[in-house]
């Protein structure tokens, strides 16, 4: 009976040192501090008024002395949340972000591994240290400008250094006939890899001769018939062609696009060069210096730059 009693007591002092210590470590933040939280991260971040903003309860922080933790959740509905971790001091009078990294961790490599290139068509060196990826819109201007930079320029200049992939990401809303040609490269993409580039060249380079069709149908059947044209020249299977660009299954262009959004891209062309993000149509200096420091961060050689010739402008 005795240790009975002493094991019931030991739990029972457990628990509530444990209901203590819990105490301890996380407080309901007072109402008038919430409310200034909430002012200052609306203002900073320019939340609106019909985005929910909560702030959550201090815990005990091991970050900084003389401050403690608090989270913001910030949700805009629909399932869309967002979660903002602070610093706070003790007197309640300060309020910092800090952000934390682990150097353990190659966040370029991380990168790439995000990104799905099974089954895409690649250009250049199978054994090449250094990946480009482009997440590409055949309706957008900038990204012909783009692809006439990267080919034949740059695949010339690099050579045997560099892979090239493209993803889709097309902007529908402001491009209406983009899904269906990355719809079109993708029917090409699982019958002929080379047809799948020459398809990329043709349409880049002839925009303006799609754009020119006097019908938003007449403009599809110019795709089609660019498409069909190097199914021909590769010498494809044709039936399978034809049936795949009658299908317009547009699921691996939308898995595309979901995967670059998760990635932060939100416009074209965006590349990705072994994990180092470069937003639109930059010079062709900018895209050199992040080819030449992968090129160095891989242990390879960078080549001998030459004057560049002006860019081709789309036909």
């Amino acid at each position: 009976m005795l240790r009975r009693f002493l094991l019931t007591t030991i739990r029972r002092s457990i628990l509530i040192l444990l209901l203590i210590c819990l105490g301890c470590v996380a407080q309901s933040t007072p109402p008038d501090v919430a409310h200034k939280i909430e002012r200052q991260v609306r203002s900073f971040y320019t939340i609106p008024a019909s985005v929910t903003v909560r702030v959550g309860n201090i815990t005990q922080s091991t970050e900084m002395p003389g401050y403690d933790a608090v989270s913001v959740n910030i949700d805009s509905g629909e399932g869309k949340t967002k979660e903002l971790k602070f610093l706070i001091s003790k007197d309640r009078n300060s309020m910092m972000r800090v952000t934390k990294f682990d150097l353990t961790k190659d966040p370029f490599a991380e990168l790439m591994n995000k990104i799905d290139l099974t089954g895409r068509p690649s250009r250049g060196a199978k054994t090449a240290k250094v990946v480009v990826i482009n997440y590409d819109d055949f309706e957008c201007p900038f990204c012909s400008r783009m692809h006439q930079t990267l080919f034949p320029e740059i695949l010339k200049e690099y050579g045997d250094r560099v892979i090239f992939f493209y993803k889709d990401y097309p902007l529908a809303e402001i491009h209406p006939w983009a899904i269906h040609a990355a719809n079109d490269a993708n029917c090409l993409a699982g019958l002929n890899a080379d047809a799948y580039w020459d398809f990329a060249d043709d349409l880049h380079a002839n925009k303006r001769e799609v754009d020119g069709a006097a019908t938003p149908g007449a403009r599809l059947d110019l795709i089609d018939r660019f498409a069909l044209l190097q199914g021909q020249r590769h010498n494809a299977d044709i039936v399978k062609l034809q049936a795949c660009i009658r299908a317009q299954n547009d699921s691996e262009v939308k898995a595309s696009m979901k995967e670059a959004e998760d990635l932060g891209v939100s416009a074209t062309p965006t590349l990705f060069i072994n994990g180092q993000k470069i937003d639109g149509a930059v010079p062709i200096s900018e895209i050199r210096a992040a080819l030449d420091n992968a090129l160095k961060d891989a242990g390879q050689p960078v080549p001998t730059h030459l004057p560049s010739a002006p860019a081709p402008a789309s036909k």
